[in-house]
């Protein structure tokens, strides 16, 4: 999972200070590598490296970033390399000269990957699917064949690539002397929103992955980008939208709602906060429906994506809430950090329990989800450390166990916890005396009311149903051998990059 953003300032005032404050309100969908790409007069100005926002973007590099337009980009690591190289955005010089960052995975990139060099004729410098992506719009951008590119041209190549491309993805570009595009996949599985603000110069635009970040640099939230849709903003500050896939079918992600959005962002016209909430109040239901006798002392929440969620289950079961760990919040978020090894340090660094909430008492943690089941573990180990006398276990999500691939780098299937077990066969490896999961169907719920458009979200993670609807067995067990801790700490140990075209964001 990554963010993205581009920025078109009509006043025409230096840009680069608006994306890095953008890309800081992102930071939480990647803390590997973050980049920024401008223009002025023609020429792009670029600046990427591995790193938070923060330590990539020195004043140096910020007065080197020229021009009243550009996009950046933040991504976390993923089965590919998390060298420098594919930090993002991506550059081409042909034709045109054009920068790209994208968000989501490309199912077929290996295939569009061979495309590329045996048909396109293009060159491939990384193992990212991303570069992949900007190198189809590319070659159909030069298919139109005029000296001159304008908005249609655009469109045309945006449609084009739709029809050669799989997958999930949000694309940010920058055309050098033209402006801003973006588009999103025909499912509409990764978010895009666009947002505007009115100045005595004219009106600014700006795209980008959550509405946090339209809202939070003083823009207006317009609209998401609907999906298969795409909008071209002009270095001169003229926007145009267009539908640009045959037969668009939106499928939003629901693993934003549940784990990678901020809760005070809104997708596709939903709340993430008001959606969190219906989640805790569903999982409260189920507790009182299945558990009418239970003896919880007291709920409190694994930080930071569970507390919505938490905080209205609590007061739905008339239970204590309490705040009983204490988190480090320089320690990035665990779920996207690469290794076994370092997620379980991670952990203890992370967090760290108040005894006196605990001592004696029966405690309910309350997560956002479950996945690999280190962090459960280790924390469900902490909480007895410190004086529970049970421990329960909730996740306001249910039993994660299918790999998901559009986007967000979920482990092999065999290191899911759920992969294979029961319920209670999963409360034991986590060490809870009891475990309980949201129903699927409450999920679907607590999160559609908010948009009753909405006919199907993508639940491929909980349900094994991809919404692409080609995604085989052969594929799932190849992004199984990639993603394998095992075979990524082998290859490491070699000195050997992982083979292939992988989700570079």
């Amino acid at each position: 999972m990554c963010g993205i953003v581009g920025i078109v300032l009509a006043s025409g005032q230096v840009v680069n200070q608006e994306i890095y404050d953008a890309l800081t309100v992102l930071q939480h969908r990647g803390q590997d590598a973050a980049g920024i790409v401008t223009s002025q007069d023609g020429r792009f100005f670029q600046r990427k490296d591995n790193g938070l926002v923060k330590d990539v973007f020195r004043t140096r590099h910020m007065r080197d970033l020229h021009g009243n337009i550009g996009i950046g980009h933040v991504r976390y690591p993923t089965a590919g390399s998390s060298s420098s190289a594919e930090a993002q955005p991506f550059y081409v010089n042909s034709p045109y000269g054009i920068a790209m960052g994208h968000n989501g995975n490309l199912t077929n990139a290996d295939k569009l990957a061979q495309e590329i060099y045996r048909q396109d004729l293009r060159h491939l410098n990384t193992n990212s699917d991303s570069e992949v992506l900007l190198n189809v719009f590319a070659h159909e951008l030069m298919q139109q064949k005029k000296l001159f590119v304008d908005s249609e041209d655009v469109f045309n190549s945006i449609r084009a690539l739709h029809k050669r491309v799989r997958g999930g993805y949000a694309a940010v570009g920058m055309i050098s002397g033209f402006g801003v595009f973006a588009f999103r996949d025909p499912f509409g599985l990764r978010p895009v929103v666009v947002g505007k603000r009115e100045t005595e110069n004219g009106t600014d635009y700006m795209v980008a992955s959550e509405s946090v970040a339209i809202t939070g640099l003083g823009f207006t939230l317009e609209k998401d980008l609907a999906p298969g849709e795409a909008v071209v903003i002009t270095d001169d500050g003229e926007i145009t939208y267009q539908q640009c896939a045959e037969k668009p079918q939106l499928s939003p992600c629901i693993f934003e709602f549940v784990y990678f959005a901020r809760p005070d962002s809104m997708i596709d016209n939903i709340s993430v906060y008001k959606s969190r909430l219906r989640m805790g109040e569903t999982l409260a239901d189920k507790i009182l429906k299945e558990w009418p006798d239970h003896d919880i002392d007291v709920v409190m929440p694994i930080p930071d994506t569970s507390r919505t969620s938490a905080l209205e289950l609590a007061y739905r079961l008339g239970a204590p809430y309490r705040e009983g760990f204490i988190k480090n919040r320089y320690i990035g978020r665990t779920f996207i950090m690469p290794g076994q090894q370092l997620r379980k340090k991670s952990v203890r660094q992370k967090l760290n329990a108040i005894d006196l909430e605990f001592e004696g008492k029966t405690v309910l943690l309350v997560d956002d989800s479950i996945v690999r089941g280190t962090t459960s573990a280790q924390i469900v180990q902490m909480a007895r450390e410190a004086g529970a006398k049970k421990v329960y276990f909730a996740s306001a999500a249910p039993a994660v166990r299918y790999p998901y691939v559009y986007g967000i780098d979920m482990p092999s299937p065999t290191e899911l916890v759920a992969h294979n077990r029961t319920t209670e066969e999963i409360a034991e490896v986590i060490g809870a005396d009891k475990l309980i999961y949201q129903d699927l169907d409450d999920l679907i719920q607590a999160v559609g009311v908010g948009n009753k458009e909405i006919k199907a979200f993508d639940t491929s993670c909980f349900s094994g149903v991809y919404a692409t609807g080609d995604i085989t067995p052969e594929y799932l067990a190849s992004i199984d051998t990639a993603r394998n801790d095992d075979a990524q700490t082998s290859k490491k140990a070699q000195g050997q990059e992982t083979v292939g075209i992988y989700n570079g964001s």
